[in-house]
Parts: structure tokens; sequence; C-alpha cells
């Protein structure tokens, strides 16, 4: 995606169609669009002849993103978990794992970058009735790999909302969620994560939308998206007035939920209570 938004801006700075790409390439305008989006490979031949039309002539300016190109068509390392991975979550997963911040509002269960591992078991079971132990496992794994990216050098920031129901859903039982309660007290600690509560006090506002996630990525490589699950499938959003209307939201839900010490004082008494 990062060097099909580069190439888009290439082709738009030079005021090129994309059936003119096309033709440079030998292909269609649909491809160019694929291209574009990030949802075909890229060939290195390909990229060098839209360089060349594009103006990008030099060896120094053409080499970084023909590197990137390379490194593009290399599998992620989710690539081992393919059989589990729909085709829709897969792009969410790499935009994921590049995002350099992640805000989101989750209205039934505990953000999956926050979930323990008994907390996502408890999830993922009953959506994979008869599956393989090992199976479950698998996901489950998946899901503690994908987390990796708020302990790395240089973690992703996390700004999530939570409902207060979803702190008080007994998923997997008093034990679980009462792990999973402390776990939020520790991790809520990590200066590039903010965990808000959205109180029952807040009455209606916080029906106003349903769960979303927004990536944002370093330096403006790509523009903001926003994510939107459901059951077979998933929406993104990449259209500035649609993001921007997800921005407003999202920085209307922190001002109505708790701040974060506040957030702080209502885990710790569910946590007596559970």
């Amino acid at each position: 995606m990062l060097v099909g938004a580069q190439l888009r801006k290439l082709r738009e700075d030079g005021h090129i169609t994309r059936e003119e790409a096309g033709e440079a390439i030998r292909a269609s305008h649909s491809k160019i669009s694929r291209l574009e989006l990030g949802r075909t490979g890229f060939k290195q031949r390909d990229v060098a002849d839209l360089l060349t039309l594009y103006g990008v002539v030099d060896d120094d300016e053409r080499a970084p993103l023909l590197a990137l190109a390379a490194e593009a068509n290399r599998p992620g390392w989710w690539h081992v978990y393919g059989d589990l991975v729909p085709s829709w979550f897969d792009a969410y997963l790499g935009l994921e794992q590049a995002a350099s911040l992640i805000r989101g509002y989750e209205v039934q269960f505990v953000p999956e970058l926050l979930q323990t591992e008994d907390y996502a078991r408890a999830l993922i079971r009953p959506g994979c009735a008869g599956a393989p132990e090992s199976e479950i496992e698998r996901r489950v794994a998946l899901r503690m790999e994908r987390q990796r990216l708020l302990t790395r050098r240089e973690p992703a920031t996390l700004w999530s909302v939570v409902d207060e129901a979803v702190l008080r859903r007994p998923v997997g039982g008093p034990e679980v969620l009462r792990a999973q309660l402390r776990h939020l007290t520790e991790i809520a600690e990590l200066g590039h994560v903010t965990l808000q509560v959205m109180p029952f006090s807040a009455g209606a506002a916080a029906a106003a939308t349903g769960p979303a996630t927004i990536l944002r990525f370093p330096e403006g490589e790509l523009p903001d998206v926003v994510y939107l699950e459901q059951l077979t499938g998933a929406i993104y959003l990449e259209k500035l007035a649609d993001v921007e209307r997800y921005w407003h939201v999202m920085n209307r839900l922190g001002i109505e939920a708790e701040q974060p010490v506040a957030t702080k004082d209502i885990l710790h008494r569910i946590l007596k209570d559970t």
C-alpha cells in the first residue's frame, strides 16, 4: 500500500491518467488502480517503467522505491497463519503492523491488542466450533504475536476507549476476567498506551457509533485508514471526508469518556467487585 500510494502521488503530480500509465506497462487502467491500492504484487519491470513515465530517472531517487517494491512482495510474518486469515483481514494485519498510531473504540470486548491469552481463547473458541484444539491455539498465538507491536523497540501508540460493559462482561468466567482486568491495569501504565472507559453514566452519547479503528502511519507515508470489521468481511475507509468524520467521533469519545487516571480507578473498583 505504501508503494502504491507513492506511485499514485507521482502519477497525479505528473497529471498522467491511469489509462496512460497502464499503456506504459502493457496493462489496463484497472491494474494501475489495483497497484495503487496495494491489492496486487509488483513486478520490478513495471515499477521501473512507471518511474520513468513519471519522470523519476535519477538512480538515487529510483532505488528506494524499487527496493521498497521488492520488500512489498515478501510475505509478512503472519503468512504462516495464512490458512486461518481471510483475505479481507490479511490487509488489516499489514496496516496494523505498519501503523504508528492505532486509535479505537470497543463496545463488546477488550481490544484484541490488549487481550490476555485466556481471554482471547474464550472469545475464539465459540467462533470455531468443531475446530481442532491445535487450530484454536494457533489463532490465539496469532493474536498474541500481533501484540508485539506494543513492546517492540519503537512501539506503536495505542489509544483505546472501551465501554464499561466490556469490563463487566464475564468472558471466560470470573477468573479469566479478573486476570484480564489486572492485565489492563498493568498495560495502561505504559507511556504509549492510553486507555479510557466510557461509563454507563454517559448515557446515549456513546451509542453514536459502533466499534471502529483508525490507523495512522509514520510521517504521513500513507493517508489515515478507518477499519470497520463485520462478521464476514471488513470495510476500509480512506476518503478524507469519511476519515475526518471518524476522527471527530473519536475525539468526542475521548472527551466524554473517563480520563486515563479515572479509568485506572474504575478498573481497580471493578476488579474488587468481580
